[in-house]
């Protein structure tokens, strides 16, 4: 009996390891999943760059292409705009299933209903399916005590249609090699939020430091592609995580709003040696970076204006080609 016990034992043993190994051997693979065809087009930032392909606002939205597929990454900050600027340059969204919404402020997501209910009329599947990090739903409080999280308006109005919010507590692949980041370890000391705002906590309200926030990062064979919509986290933090979830890496793009727009010239400049030294290759900067924070980063980064730009609406990057710029920004 005593050695029909340890035959189990050892059986039930390799079984786990065996497992184990099978894990950790798909856990690698999955993490080596390169994109080859990528293309990301900002569709709302605040710069438009040509009059006659879409308008700016405050907000950010933008279509992630890889391998043949897509996601929309945040939705602007009025409930058409994604849509009107979409249709303005030509921008076919009726197949997008999947959107990432980086985190809960009005300029991200206020676009949401409208594109749903504009796509399902002819593919039920349209925009059915949410991505956002764990917490987004928790309310943020101002000095009266009101409720801004902007996303918690249209939680209900979303779900009665049918569509879904998958909630992440920890990085996740969407499609092959493209994660959301999840919730951002935050081992440097960026402050890239703006005051004013509380969440509760077991001890009381703290400040809000939009602990939900995440990124896109994409796996491609030229390097780490990365898509944010503020960098709340601190794009620092953000790109010494994405090397986390792809391995070692090399900083082939920052694309997106990385919130350095009130930001102190020497908080930019801190910034900017920092991503340099990671070996960042090309910036695409919208949305609350900030014109001359932009500039700033330019010159600590030691790109130049082909490879560091001031994103506006219809401007883009590909994978093997570079960042194309609109004509405003050129």
């Amino acid at each position: 009996m005593k050695h029909f016990l340890l035959v189990i034992l050892a059986a039930l043993w390799l079984t786990a390891a065996s497992e184990a190994s099978h894990a950790a051997a798909s856990d690698a693979q999955n993490a080596k999943r390169e994109v080859h065809a990528l293309k990301i087009t900002v569709l709302v930032t605040n710069l438009a760059g040509d009059a006659r392909a879409g308008d700016g606002e405050w907000g950010y939205s933008a279509l992630v292409e890889a391998d043949g597929r897509k996601i929309l990454y945040d939705t602007g900050g009025s409930a058409d705009m994604v849509l009107r600027n979409a249709r303005a340059l030509h921008v076919d969204l009726s197949d997008v299933e999947d959107v990432v919404l980086s985190h809960n402020h009005w300029d991200h997501v206020s676009g949401l209903m409208a594109l749903r209910r504009e796509f399902a009329k002819t593919n039920s599947m349209a925009f059915s399916r949410v991505h956002v990090a764990s917490r987004v739903f928790e309310p943020r409080l101002d000095a009266t005590g009101k409720d801004q999280n902007g996303l918690r308006d249209i939680r209900a109005e979303y779900l009665a249609t049918g569509g879904a919010f998958i909630i992440h507590d920890k990085s996740a692949e969407l499609l092959p090699g493209v994660w959301l980041s999840g919730p951002v370890p935050r081992p440097n000391p960026e402050k890239n939020w703006s005051p004013g705002l509380s969440l509760a906590s077991a001890k009381g309200l703290v400040e809000d430091n939009v602990p939900e926030d995440s990124a896109l990062v994409v796996n491609t064979h030229e390097g780490t592609v990365i898509l944010t919509g503020c960098g709340h986290a601190g794009i620092v933090n953000i790109v010494e995580y994405a090397g986390t979830i792809v391995g070692d890496h090399v900083v082939l793009a920052v694309i997106g709003g990385v919130h350095l727009f009130a930001g102190s010239d020497q908080i930019v400049q801190w910034t900017g040696a920092r991503l340099k030294d990671l070996g960042i290759k090309n910036l695409l900067a919208g949305h609350c970076t900030g014109i001359e924070a932009t500039y700033i980063l330019r010159r600590t980064t030691n790109l130049d204006r082909k490879t560091a730009v001031v994103s506006a609406v219809g401007s883009s990057f590909t994978l093997g080609r570079g960042i194309a710029a609109g004509a405003l920004a050129r």
